[in-house]
């Protein structure tokens, strides 16, 4: 496979050997290199190996400053700009893939950390904790060890400057106001219990 395996691919493509074709695409595919992807992405592509053809394109995508430093890169650049065409624009898509993944991810470690705030959000009003008690008056549990929620200590503070900041309703207002109005506004426009809810301004 090592010494004949291309050969072997392109007779058993010719033949019709399907099985021995599947072996000489996974045999060829395990020795990839940067120096000759191209050639293998060319040939898979003549005969109809589409499993071969990812993987070089994998491989492509993955080492692409090594690829143009080939002979075969530049030998489709010469002479074939349809598949230099094809190769490019399979980078560009693979990079939007990338960055749109990229970008599904910081979203939904965002809606994670803004369920978390808001339920906790929800505790400390119910329950109270170390710094903040409950909505009813009762003093916070200061003995209170670790709390569950990993925001909780930050959204106290958070709390604690809402309550005496003399900006929150100015015009321009402070920073850090701002974002407990976000979070009190995104508690309100998802809380089913506002007549009972214990959340300020949740009404």
């Amino acid at each position: 496979m090592k010494k004949y395996g291309m050969h072997l691919l392109v007779l058993s493509h010719a033949y019709q050997v399907k099985r021995l074709k599947r072996w000489c695409e996974e045999g060829v595919a395990a020795r990839l290199r940067a120096e000759v992807v191209v050639d293998v992405l060319k040939l898979a592509k003549l005969c109809d190996a589409p499993w071969l053809y990812q993987r070089c394109m994998r491989l492509v995508a993955k080492d692409f400053a090594a690829v143009t430093q080939s002979e075969g890169w530049r030998f489709i650049q010469k002479h074939d700009p349809l598949l230099e065409l094809e190769i490019l624009q399979f980078l560009q898509d693979a990079d939007q893939r990338k960055k749109r993944w990229m970008r599904e991810k910081r979203d939904q470690e965002m809606c994670q950390l803004l369920s978390e705030a808001v339920e906790c959000l929800q505790h400390i009003c119910s329950d109270g904790c170390t710094v903040v008690g409950p909505h009813d008056g009762k003093p916070p549990s200061r003995s209170k060890g670790p709390c569950k929620f990993h925001t909780c200590g930050g959204l106290q503070l958070l709390i604690c400057h809402f309550a005496t900041c003399s900006r929150k309703l100015s015009p321009g207002g402070c920073t850090h106001c701002k974002r407990m109005w976000q979070l009190l506004q995104l508690h309100s426009s998802i809380c089913d219990q506002s007549n009972s809810c214990k959340v300020p301004l949740c009404k």
